[in-house]
C-alpha cells in the first residue's frame, strides 16, 4: 500500500468520533461539520472540544476539508484506518444469502457461471462487479478428433470439461490420411483422456525430447498435431465486467472526464488485471483504496477484492470497483461471501 496508518495513535474519544464521522459521510456524502459530529455521537461534549478534535484528526492526515467547506471528510489514509482498525462490519440476512446461492446454483458452463457471478455482485452492491478468468483454468481431455482438410490443412476439435469444444485448423508437413488421423486421435484419447491439460503438456514436450529415430510413422504424427493442438492452449488474462453503468449514478465519479478514463481503462483491461494479478497473489480479501492502486484513474475509487479457489487452489480473483465512499461494513461481506460461494460452485463440478 502507498500509505501506512500503523503510526497513527488515537484516544478512544478521538477514534469513536473518527468512526462516526466516516459513517456519516459514508451515508449521506456531504461533508460533517462539527454540529453534526456532536449530534451523531450523542456525546456531553462542548463545541470547542469537538473542533479540537476533528483539527487533530485533519493533523493526522485521516480527514480534510474540501474546498471551502466548513465541514470534513475522510482522506484515503483515514479510510485505510477505518477498515482496517475500525470498521463494525454488518451481517447478511438470511434471504439476502438466499438469493445469492440461487443465483450461481446453474448448470451452464464456466464462462455463464462467472459471468452470472460478476452481475450478482454488482446488483448486490449497485457497484460494478468483476470477476477474472482464470488464466489456465484446470481442464481436463476428454477427446480429441482430427478431419482432413484440402492443402495439408487438419481440423483439430478438442472436447475438455463434458462441455467445452474448441476447433482449430493446423497445418501438417504433409497430407494425412483420414484413417491416419484417426489412428492418432485413438492414440491421443487411450494416453490422456481424463488427464489435466497442463498434464497433457508436460508428457508431450518429454516426448519432443526424444530423438525423431526413435519414434514410428504414428509418433511421428501424434507430436506434429500435439504441438499446434496442446501446447498453445494457454488463454490470455481478462476478466468478466458487469454493473459498470452503477457508478455513473455516484456523486464522486460524476464528472464525465473521470467516468470517461475509467470507462476507457475497463475496456483497455492492462491496469485492472494489473490490480487483480496484485490481489491474486495475496490470499483472502484484499482493499485497495485510492491512490492505493497505483493506477491515478482509480485514485477516485475503492477496489474490493477476495480470491476463489477450486480445490484449495487459488483460480482467480473477483470484486468491486467504486467510489472510496462505499459502505465497506455491508460491501466486504459481500465480496468474501460471493468468493466462498463460487469456489463451493466450482467444487461442486468436480
Amino acid at each position: 500500500m502507498s500509505r501506512n496508518h500503523n503510526d497513527v495513535k488515537l484516544s478512544e474519544r478521538a477514534q469513536y468520533l473518527f468512526k462516526v464521522l466516516v459513517e456519516r459521510y459514508i451515508a449521506d456524502g456531504q461533508p460533517v461539520g462539527s454540529r453534526t459530529l456532536a449530534r451523531d455521537a450523542k456525546l456531553d461534549l462542548s463545541p470547542a472540544t469537538i473542533r479540537n478534535v476533528m483539527a487533530d484528526l485533519e493533523d493526522m492526515g485521516l480527514i480534510q476539508s474540501p474546498h471551502t467547506s466548513a465541514g470534513r471528510v475522510p482522506t484515503a489514509l483515514g479510510y485505510r484506518l477505518f477498515v482496517d482498525s475500525i470498521v463494525t462490519f454488518r451481517n447478511l440476512g438470511v434471504e439476502e444469502i438466499r438469493r445469492m446461492q440461487s443465483s450461481l446454483a446453474t448448470d451452464e458452463d464456466i464462462q455463464a457461471l462467472l459471468g452470472n457471478t460478476s452481475r450478482l455482485l454488482s446488483e448486490v452492491t449497485r457497484l460494478a462487479g468483476l470477476v477474472m478468468i482464470p488464466v489456465s483454468e484446470r481442464r481436463a481431455l476428454r477427446q480429441v478428433e482430427f478431419l482432413s482438410l484440402n492443402d495439408n490443412r487438419v481440423l483439430a476439435i478438442l472436447v475438455t470439461n463434458d462441455r467445452e469444444v474448441e476447433n482449430r485448423i493446423i497445418k501438417t508437413n504433409r497430407v494425412y490420411s483420414q484413417d491416419e488421423l484417426l489412428r492418432a486421435a485413438n492414440y491421443l484419447n487411450s494416453a490422456f483422456a481424463g488427464r489435466d491439460i497442463e498434464a497433457v503438456k508436460s508428457r508431450l514436450i518429454r516426448e519432443m525430447a526424444e530423438t525423431r529415430e526413435e519414434m514410428d510413422q504414428l509418433m511421428t504424427l501424434v507430436i506434429e498435431v500435439s504441438q499446434q493442438v496442446f501446447l498453445d492452449t494457454e488463454r490470455p488474462k481478462d476478466y468478466v465486467l458487469a454493473g459498470e453503468t452503477n457508478l455513473m449514478d455516484k456523486n464522486e465519479l460524476s464528472d464525465l472526464e473521470k467516468l470517461r478514463s475509467l470507462f476507457e481503462a475497463f475496456n483497455q483491461k492492462r491496469d485492472i488485471l494489473h490490480l487483480l494479478d496484485q490481489a491474486l497473489n495475496a490470499n483472502g480479501v484484499q482493499i485497495f483504496i485510492g491512490e492505493e492502486s497505483g493506477c491515478e484513474v482509480l485514485d477516485q475509487c475503492s477496489i474490493v477484492t477476495s480470491t476463489y479457489t477450486d480445490d484449495d487452489r487459488t483460480l482467480g480473483v473477483l470484486g468491486v470497483i467504486g467510489p472510496t465512499r462505499m459502505e465497506y461494513e455491508r460491501v466486504i461481506p459481500i465480496v468474501d461471501l460471493t468468493a466462498k460461494m463460487l469456489s463451493t460452485a466450482l467444487n461442486s463440478r468436480n
